[in-house]
C-alpha cells in the first residue's frame, strides 16, 4: 500500500517516476492542500495517452481516470476484495466519507490466499540470437551480433537477466551464426538460474521461422519473443500484464521515432498554395522487435518456412485476431551501428542501475 500522491498540476514526467517504482504501476492524483482525490493514472493511461499522440509533458488532469473505483476506509476486507475482482483493477484508493485520499491498496493487502494466478508471467522466452552484426564488423567477425558487450556484459546475458527476474524459467536461444560462441558461454542456463534450450537454424528461416522447431512446446502461457541484439530498461512483466489486459492474441512492442524535415512543406491544391509549414516533423511508431504471442499463434506457426514476424502478424490481422501496440516509453536500441554501440556505452557507464 502507498500513501504517495502528485498534484493535479503535475506533469506527466513526474507520474512517471512514481509508476516506475511502484511494482503495481499506479499514482493517485489528489490535493496537497486538503487530501481530496481527484483520479488515478496507470502505466496503461500512459502508453495510451503516448498512442494518441500526447506529450510527457503535458499536465497529469488530460489523462489521469477522473472517476476511478474508490473504497471507503471503513469497508470490510471481504467487501474491498470482492470489487478487485469485479472491476479487475490493481489499485483502490482508500478515502473517508468527504472523498479525501487515505492510501492506495492493492489486491495483495486485503487478500491472504494467494491465487496462483497472481504470480503469473510467460511461459517461455524465445530469443532469436542468430545475428550476424554486418554493420558492426569487424567486432562481429569473432562473435554473433547478440554477443556484443555493454560495459562488460553481453546483450545477451542482460536479456536473460532480465527475463529470469520476472520469473521465466524456460528459455529458448535460436542460433545459427558462431552458434557455439553462444553455446559455450551460456551452456544450459544453469550459472544463471535458468533452463536454457537451443533452436539449431540449419538454414536463413527470418524472424518468426524457428519459432516452429521449439522442442516439447506445450505451454498454454503467452510467450515473449525478442531480437537477440536490443538493449532497453523496459520491464517486460509490463508487456505481459497489458498482454492479459487487452485480450491480445500479438502485442507487438512500439518506439516512437521523429522525423524533422529540414524544409518549408507546401500544401497545395491544384498550382495553389494553401499553406506552408515551415520545418515540420512528423512522428512514427516503429517495430521494436519485442513481441507476445498467445500459445495458439505459435502452434499454428508452419515447420521449416522462411518467416518474419512482419509476415505472422499481417496473417492474424488478416484472419480477425486481435493485435495489440505497446508503446515503449523506457531506454530502447537495437544497437545497429558503431555509433549506436558508442552512445549505449557511454549513456550507462555511470548509470548501470538504469538498465535492471
Amino acid at each position: 500500500m502507498s500513501t504517495k500522491f502528485i498534484e493535479p498540476s503535475a506533469k506527466i514526467t513526474e507520474a512517471l517516476k512514481e509508476i516506475e517504482i511502484n511494482a503495481e504501476r499506479m499514482v493517485v492524483v489528489a490535493s496537497s492542500e486538503d487530501n481530496e482525490l481527484f483520479g488515478t493514472i496507470t502505466d496503461g493511461d500512459i502508453r495510451r495517452h503516448i498512442l494518441n499522440g500526447g506529450s510527457l509533458d503535458s499536465s497529469v488532469h488530460v489523462l489521469m481516470n477522473k472517476e476511478p473505483i474508490t473504497a471507503l476506509a471503513s469497508m470490510s476486507d471481504n467487501f474491498v476484495h470482492q470489487l478487485f475482482i469485479t472491476n479487475s483493477i490493481r489499485g483502490i484508493p482508500l478515502v473517508d466519507e468527504s472523498n479525501k485520499f487515505i492510501k492506495l491498496i492493492y489486491k495483495k493487502n486485503v487478500n491472504n490466499n494467494k491465487n496462483i494466478n497472481d504470480e503469473r508471467t510467460f511461459g517461455a522466452a524465445i530469443i532469436m540470437a542468430g545475428g550476424q552484426g554486418m554493420r558492426l564488423r569487424p567486432l562481429t567477425l569473432d562473435i554473433p551480433k547478440s554477443m556484443v558487450e555493454i560495459n562488460g556484459i553481453p546483450l545477451l546475458e542482460r536479456q536473460i537477466i532480465k527475463l529470469k527476474g520476472i520469473g521465466v524459467s524456460t528459455i529458448y536461444l535460436a542460433v545459427n551464426y558462431l552458434k557455439d560462441v553462444i553455446k559455450d558461454y551460456f551452456g544450459h542456463g544453469e550459472s544463471f538460474g535458468v533452463n536454457i534450450k537451443y533452436i539449431n537454424e540449419t538454414m536463413r528461416l527470418g524472424t518468426a521461422g524457428a519459432l516452429s522447431l521449439i522442442p516439447d512446446f506445450n505451454s498454454t502461457q503467452p510467450i515473449l519473443v525478442m531480437n537477440g541484439d536490443i538493449l532497453t530498461s523496459s520491464d517486460f512483466s509490463h508487456i505481459f500484464q497489458f498482454h492479459l489486459e487487452h485480450k491480445s492474441d500479438i502485442t507487438v512492442t512500439a518506439k516512437d521515432y521523429y522525423i524533422e524535415i529540414p524544409y518549408g512543406v507546401i500544401q497545395y491544391e491544384g498550382v495553389k498554395i494553401k499553406s506552408i509549414k515551415e520545418k515540420p516533423s512528423q512522428r512514427f511508431f516503429c517495430n521494436a522487435g519485442i513481441y507476445v504471442l498467445s500459445a495458439k499463434i505459435i502452434n499454428n506457426i508452419n515447420s521449416d518456412k522462411f518467416l518474419n514476424m512482419t509476415d505472422v502478424i499481417d496473417q492474424c490481422i488478416n484472419d480477425g485476431a486481435n493485435v495489440s501496440v505497446f508503446p515503449l516509453h523506457e531506454y530502447w536500441s537495437d544497437i545497429g551501428t558503431e555509433q549506436d554501440l558508442h552512445a549505449a556505452r557511454s549513456k550507462f557507464k555511470d548509470n548501470e542501475t538504469e538498465l535492471k
